[in-house]
């Protein structure tokens, strides 16, 4: 026990010593690198599920792209009370309070699951009344998108379990083990796509329905590495699942990050459902065009996000220990990577469009609408960049409600009623401008509230 004891301090001590003192730059790619790459993975078998699915033909990609904003409210919902924990478990480490942060990863499961609950209702109850506002009931759409999402939202236990496990882990600066999370689950998942959609191996053949089992599979693996990883791995908190008493109090302070947080990426599922309503109206194809716009843009977004899950433990621990030098230091460094990269993705989407889409098998029409689409969307890459780097410091310093009221502004305020005004200008090649319109009027927001929490606590540390 004592030996056990000892080997925690030491490894605080060492948690310690690279929070607060090692090189911003070293640190945060240390930290950034296995996040990018796991989220980068996730990027690649999202996309890889919608190729092997277009080569059934457009209507199925167009059924998995109206199911795109529930499985975007799943990560939502999971990936946000992950970000509550991760950011009050960094705090509390920083301050040196570990019970407060053990409690914190306990409480992380029962979250997880009741999360779970909230899917599993979804799925049973209303994927048929969800689709219906799409798909007239009986079509292909219809039934291929009702499949599909069934799946996915009765097997989300294991996502939602999977993800709160890797923001514990995260959040005490291990980025590593949830990487090994993600690429288990992506290898999985890209394995059993073609093996389940087209009857491989005597397998039966699924279609649509073998992709979403294919996700769940995957999913399912990430999760059984992540409670190995948390069982047999030696860790800065403590999780206990038996004789725990939740303490209401550590919940709201998650949550007081975490709900935001949520709600903020809960907007763009609710965006995309809107947006898809608008477009129905006009072309089929523009769903499917939308759809893939979002899969093909992970590949420039998810590793902005891996840099903003490293960054945010440095943020959260050094705001926690009042070190103003270093947290603003991680902010600059991590606004010009991701300036880089946003960068290169506007590059990569004015210069080979059409390429892209044909990754998807895209028909006449699907290019036709599609290629100025990716050119005219891409315009909010780079303001974009301001806004993820700028939201992760309001989330690190405890301020989610910050970067909830800029994701309200860009895609409520801003891209939904734009789309709406400019649909009916020009038609949906006008609309994809709503974008990048909306971005700038977030990225003002933000500078705004930047500049007046650097003025009102950070520069008080």
């Amino acid at each position: 026990m004592e030996q056990s004891t000892e080997k925690n301090m030491q490894s605080q001590i060492s948690h310690e010593n690279k929070m607060g003192n090692l090189p911003i730059r070293k640190l945060l790619m240390s930290m950034a690198w296995p996040a990018i790459l796991s989220m980068t993975i996730n990027a690649m078998y999202n996309v890889v599920d919608s190729i092997f699915v277009s080569r059934i033909g457009e209507d199925s990609l167009t059924a998995v792209s109206l199911v795109n904003p529930i499985q975007l409210m799943i990560v939502a919902i999971s990936v946000g009370s992950g970000v509550g924990i991760n950011s009050l478990i960094a705090r509390r480490l920083g301050a040196k309070n570990q019970e407060a942060a053990d409690k914190a990863a306990s409480t992380s499961i029962r979250i997880g699951l009741f999360n779970y609950l909230i899917f599993l209702v979804i799925g049973v109850f209303f994927a048929k009344p969800f689709i219906s506002g799409y798909a007239e009931e009986g079509t292909y759409i219809y039934e291929s998108a009702c499949q599909y999402l069934q799946i996915v939202c009765i097997g989300s236990l294991f996502i939602n379990i999977e993800v709160v496990l890797e923001k514990v882990l995260q959040s005490t600066g291990n980025m590593v083990a949830p990487m090994k999370c993600s690429l288990t689950g992506a290898v999985v998942n890209i394995i059993l796509d073609p093996i389940l959609i087209f009857g491989l191996f005597g397998v039966p053949k699924m279609g649509v329905a073998g992709a979403a089992i294919a996700t769940v599979t995957g999913q399912l693996c990430g999760m059984l590495m992540g409670v190995r990883i948390i069982l047999h791995g030696e860790h800065l908190v403590n999780i206990k699942i038996k004789g725990f008493k939740m303490d209401w109090k550590i919940v709201s302070d998650i949550y007081k990050v975490g709900l935001p947080s949520i709600v903020m990426q809960s907007i763009g599922s609710v965006m995309i459902i809107f947006y898809n309503m608008i477009l129905v109206a006009y072309s089929t194809t523009a769903v499917a065009v939308l759809g893939v716009y979002f899969r093909i843009q992970s590949f420039v977004f998810m590793p902005v996000f891996g840099l903003n899950q490293g960054a945010m433990p440095i943020m959260g621990f050094n705001y926690g220990a009042r070190n103003k030098e270093r947290l603003m230091k991680t902010y600059k460094e991590a606004f010009k990577v991701a300036v880089i990269v946003m960068a290169a993705g506007t590059a990569l989407f004015q210069a080979i469009p059409a390429q892209l889409l044909m990754i998807f098998d895209a028909s006449d029409e699907m290019l036709r609408i599609g290629v100025p689409a990716l050119r005219l969307i891409s315009l909010c890459f780079i303001p974009a960049a301001f806004g993820i780097i700028t939201g992760t410091l309001f989330q690190g310093t405890g301020h989610g409600i910050l970067s909830l009221f800029a994701s309200v502004i860009r895609q409520l305020v801003g891209i939904l009623p734009l789309a709406f005004i400019l649909i009916r200008i020009g038609g949906v090649t006008l609309s994809w401008l709503s974008f990048p319109l909306a971005e700038i009027l977030g990225l003002l927001y933000s500078a705004i509230m930047l500049k007046k929490l650097y003025k009102d606590e950070i520069s008080q540390l």
